[in-house]
């Protein structure tokens, strides 16, 4: 029998930058607010002894334990779906900060062209570029980046984002708050080469600190000291924006604001009395199997991108996308992204193991739709950029190509490379196709005995020929580097869900403007039900040419104004 709590008027599902944000902003706005997190709370405290590679870049400390909760996956419908066994092509977190502790902090806002997608492609080359035929089912979000840019704006400005101007880009209202990272030698060698070429490099927008900083809330960000201990860590000094650092301590600030770790939420409880709106939650102490319901006038799902689809799914609230018919929107869309690089050798010696997740130049010039592509065999395109994110001896040891994987020449070349190797990638946008999407399985359970997620998903023509297109421009940025060697990564064929790619999962619970194509409004309000609101990468109609944590948080600022609204109007929000 499972324990009913006392009311409050917001839940959240999840404690990270999502569940972070709207519990910052209802209760500042005087609403009592409970954060269900099944993972454990940290702080920088637990991070002082967190150079150990292996334990957080190898064994994964901070990620989801895959024996308790992972998904199935399969390449198509003729396959069978078998359970990822061990965290590979992504990275899911767990505990108090989600993803938004071992993040690297690349913070891009996504294009103008990436929210009215459709649109633009269907007013500059007409709707044969859509490819309907083939089964790319582009759509605009329902909500253009005008109206989105003041969340931007205010996610930025929360965080405290080093960065500059970027040509390439929508207009801003105003600048970043803190100015750009450091300038190493290898991002002026990309700097220069990539003007040589003609394009127009910028400083990486940065959540790692170029300078101590106090947000708008008054919570103090430190300097980032260059550690490079950014991607898969947590920060020691508190110098990498995250939500334990920001958001968090504000929420708990106002008096209104409880987190509730090591509680896993298995179900979204509807309303028997009336179908437009749920009561609560249900969850279980994972510590002790107990159950608890937690009823509340509003739930908000602020989870990773599977987790939010799992629990509607599993509540039964919407319809599931059929493949076949295409009929229903849950599930729908999902995307992914693909990577084309070129790994340049030199015979300069680079000081390749300082840096910071974010540190590193980057341009735009083949993002969107910012070159023509009317000659082209795809759409979209990608961001392209150098990091300098610290190579550490487990996971980075790059050799060239033909060197033996062990033995005396594999050392000689490892301690020749380390310091000579230099890498320029594109990270590519992927559409969305019929044929990609998300479902429950059904022969898998998790440990509490609910249906795992099931992963539909594979590349693309469209894909395959952004990745090449990339690939080959990576290429000339690396050789106008000087580089005496060039090495240009191999075409992909299917999608492999074994080796890491990129934490940039999207799809699923998609928003919109219109229910037959979309989960949730562009208050990432349910349509199906008032009081329940869903924000995350999930909410992504398809996934652009960067990383989507900026994008997440305008969207979790847009969501926590409708959960503020809701609680004072009730109803159906409509645009003001």
């Amino acid at each position: 029998m499972a324990t009913e709590l006392d009311k409050v008027d917001v839940v959240t599902i999840g404690v990270g930058w999502t569940g972070g944000i709207i519990a910052a902003e209802a209760a500042k706005a005087g609403l009592s607010v409970v954060g269900l997190e099944r993972g454990r709370e940290r702080g920088t405290e637990d991070y002082q002894n967190i150079h150990d590679e292996y334990k957080y870049a190898i064994r994964y400390e901070l990620m989801q334990d895959v024996s308790k909760e992972t998904l199935t996956f399969r390449n198509n419908r003729e396959q069978r779906a078998l359970p990822m066994r061990q965290l590979g092509s992504f990275l899911l977190g767990e505990n108090l900060g989600g993803a938004g502790t071992h993040w690297n902090g690349q913070t891009w806002r996504f294009l103008p062209y990436d929210f009215e997608i459709r649109s633009m492609t269907e007013e500059r080359y007409g709707s044969e570029k859509l490819r309907e035929d083939e089964g790319y089912r582009l759509q605009d979000w329902g909500i253009t980046y005008d109206e989105l840019e003041p969340y931007f704006d205010q996610f930025e400005k929360t965080a405290g984002i080093s960065g500059e101007d970027n040509p390439m880009a929508g207009e801003r209202s105003d600048a970043y708050p803190t100015p750009p990272m450091i300038k190493t030698r290898t991002l002026q060698m990309f700097e220069e080469a990539s003007t040589n070429l003609g394009y127009s490099p910028i400083m990486m927008p940065s959540a790692n600190l170029s300078e101590q900083y106090e947000n708008p809330d008054g919570e103090s960000i430190a300097a980032c000291q260059y550690c490079a201990f950014c991607e898969r860590f947590g920060c020691e000094y508190g110098a990498k924006s995250s939500p334990e650092v920001t958001v968090i301590p504000t929420a708990r600030k106002t008096g209104n604001y409880e987190v509730r770790t090591h509680a896993n939420v298995v179900e979204v409880l509807k309303d028997e009395d009336d179908d437009s709106r749920v009561t609560g939650v249900r969850y279980v102490d994972v510590r002790t199997g107990e159950e608890f319901i937690q009823p509340a006038d509003v739930v908000v799902l602020t989870s990773y991108v599977f987790n939010n689809y799992k629990l509607l799914r599993v509540s039964d609230i919407g319809q599931q996308y059929d493949p076949e018919t295409e009929e229903g929107t849950l599930g729908r869309n999902y995307c992914y992204q693909i990577f084309g690089g070129a790994t340049g050798y030199f015979d300069e010696q680079f000081n390749t193991f300082m840096g910071a997740g974010a540190l590193g130049m980057a341009f735009d010039d083949f993002n969107g739709d910012n070159f023509d592509h009317s000659d082209l065999n795809f759409l979209h395109g990608g961001n392209m950029a150098i990091t300098q994110t610290g190579n550490r001896p487990i996971a980075t040891n790059r050799t060239k190509p033909d060197t033996p994987s062990w033995g005396s020449e594999f050392k000689k070349e490892s301690i020749e490379s380390y310091t000579r190797t230099l890498r320029v990638q594109g990270q590519c946008a992927i559409l969305p196709h019929r044929d990609n999407y998300l479902d429950l399985d059904e022969t898998y359970n998790d440990v509490y005995g609910v249906p795992l997620v099931k992963l539909t998903f594979n590349f693309t023509d469209q894909d395959l020929a952004v990745q090449k297109y990339v690939t080959e421009k990576a290429g000339e940025v690396m050789e106008e580097m000087g580089a005496n060697d060039v090495v240009l990564d191999a075409a992909s064929t299917d999608y492999d869900i074994t080796p890491y790619q990129s934490t940039h999962n999207t799809g699923g619970t998609v928003m919109g403007d219109d229910p037959e194509t979309s989960v949730t409004n562009t208050y990432l309000q349910h349509w199906d039900r008032d009081n329940l609101f869903v924000v995350g990468a999930g909410s992504f109609a398809h996934n652009s040419g960067y990383n989507p944590t900026a994008t997440v948080g305008a969207l979790a600022y847009r969501c926590a104004e409708g959960v503020i609204r809701f609680a004072e109007e009730g109803g159906r929000l409509e645009e003001e």
